[in-house]
Order: structure tokens, then sequence, then C-alpha cells
């Protein structure tokens, strides 16, 4: 895992995407650390942060478009997945070296609050708290671009779905506002969701039988729930899609200082799905 890890970070400064990426992203937070906590003299940075989180739909999918995408288009990954290495290491590796990029750009932020203990008072406990929010949430999208990216060996598919996620989960508050909110319309809803869960199940595992057993139970499970009480059924979708608004846990850093542990506790765990459907695909390829 050191040797992928090394040669994944070493490769980003050779290509100058690691460059890139950095310059954009403190680029863009510094403008807005600029403009509301030196010009207009607001002592939190965690304002300005949050403020900024936009960037990460640009500079994240530059970052993860080629982890593995152009390793299986330029057919190099079969070097990899021959080599007497385990895939877990392989994918940990290239994710550690993207959040170490990463990482890099944060410890940079971290100077921003004692430039703004110079000129007055300073809120660290906020202000790092809403750093480190920044970072998981940041750890979370170069696990989901990762994914895309094991998906395709086109960067460009890669790049743009990855965007495309992305920003339903920065609009995520006027998507809510689309779903129904009757019981039918929620059922309709949850149908929709499991036939893509059972496409991703197929994709996985390759097995027609194991995904319609699934599916087959899940229907089943569902319909005699919703014959038995249908009135549950109502705003379900919203209900549950409004615990991944994981952008809202640094907004409320931001505006009243308030952290739930709920919501950390399902930021890292939904990364941490993801990368662990990353090693699956890869360890599919890998026996194909």
């Amino acid at each position: 895992m050191i040797a992928v890890y090394k040669r994944e970070l070493k490769s980003f400064f050779q290509t100058m995407i690691g460059n890139i990426f950095l310059a954009f992203l403190i680029g863009f937070v510094g403008f807005y650390f600029t403009m509301y906590n030196l010009n207009y003299g607001y002592n939190f940075f965690s304002y300005a942060l949050s403020s900024a989180t936009l960037i990460l739909v640009f500079v994240i999918p530059i970052l993860t478009m080629r982890s593995f995408a152009e390793e299986r288009k330029n057919k190099t990954d079969q070097l990899l997945l021959t080599a007497p290495i385990k895939v877990t290491s392989i994918v940990l590796g290239k994710y550690l070296a993207m959040v170490t990029l990463f990482l890099m750009a944060c410890l940079v932020f971290c100077v921003c609050p004692l430039i703004i203990k110079t000129m007055g008072t300073a809120h660290f406990r906020i202000d790092y708290l809403a750093i480190l929010v920044f970072f998981l949430i940041g750890c979370f999208f170069i696990a989901l671009g990762m994914y895309v990216s094991a998906l395709t060996e086109s960067q460009i598919i890669a790049a743009v779905s990855t965007i495309g996620i992305m920003l339903v989960f920065f609009f995520m508050s006027a998507f809510l506002g689309l779903l129904p909110q009757s019981a039918s319309g929620n059922l309709i809803g949850l149908l929709i969701i499991i036939a893509l869960m059972c496409l991703l199940i197929q994709n996985q595992i390759h097995s027609w039988l194991v995904t319609g057993a699934v599916a087959g139970l899940v229907l089943l499970v569902i319909f005699t729930w919703y014959f038995i009480d249908n009135t549950a059924f109502e705003n379900m979708l919203v209900t549950f899609l409004t615990h991944f608004q994981f952008l809202d846990t640094l907004s409320q850093i931001a505006d009243s200082y308030v952290l739930k542990l709920s919501d950390l506790v399902l930021l890292l765990s939904t990364g941490g799905l993801l990368v662990f459907l990353t090693i699956q695909s890869i360890e599919k390829r890998r026996w194909s």
C-alpha cells in the first residue's frame, strides 16, 4: 500500500494535477477569507469556509477522475491487478494519496484563524472544528469520485458523473422540495431506488439469481408494509434523504455553532461504504 501511495502522490505533482488542485482550492477559499474576514471584519473563518464549499464540485472530480479510469483505459491497471498486492492495498493507497493532497490545503486553512487572532477576537474551537468537518466532507467526495472512476475507463465520464452527483448533494434542499409527499408517490420513488440498487448489486456480483432474490424479498416487505399502513410512506423519501445533507453539517457549525454526532457518523460511514464498493468493483475485475 505504501508503494502505491507514494507512486500516486508523486504523480500528482509530476502531471501538475496536484498543483492545479491546490491552487484553485486554496485560491477560492482565500478569496472568501479575504472578503469576509479581512475586508468585512467577520471573525469566524467557519463562515468563509462554508461559503466556499462549492469549489469542491470542480476540483475534486479533477483529482479523482484519473484514479482508476486512466489506468483502465491505458491497460496499466493490469500491472497492478496482477501484482502480488491486495486490491484493498491498491485502493487504499490511491485513496490516501488523494486525501493527503486535500489535507495539504486544509493545513493551509488552519493558518487563517491565527491571522484573524492578530486582528482581534478569534474563535479557534469553532473554526478548527469547521476545518475538520470540511476535510471529512472532502474525504467523502473523494471516495465518491474514486468509486465513479472505478466504474468507467473514460476520465470525462468519470468527471462529469462525479460533478452531477456532487451537485445533487449541494442542492439537496431544492431537490427535496421536488419530491412527492403522498404515500403513493413515495412508493413509486422507493421502487425507483430499489431498481437502481438492484442494478448496482448486479454490477458487483453478476448474478441475476441473487439480484432477483434480493429484489423480490425487498419488494415483498415494501408492498406488505404499504398495504398494512400506507400513511407511514407519506414524506418518507424526504425524511430519509434529509439525513444525507452533509453540507448542512458545515453550515450548522458556521451559523449556529452546533455539530451533531449522528451527522458525523453517517458521513464517515457513507464514505467508508464507497471505499468498500470501490474495492469490490476492482476485485471483480481482477478475477473476471
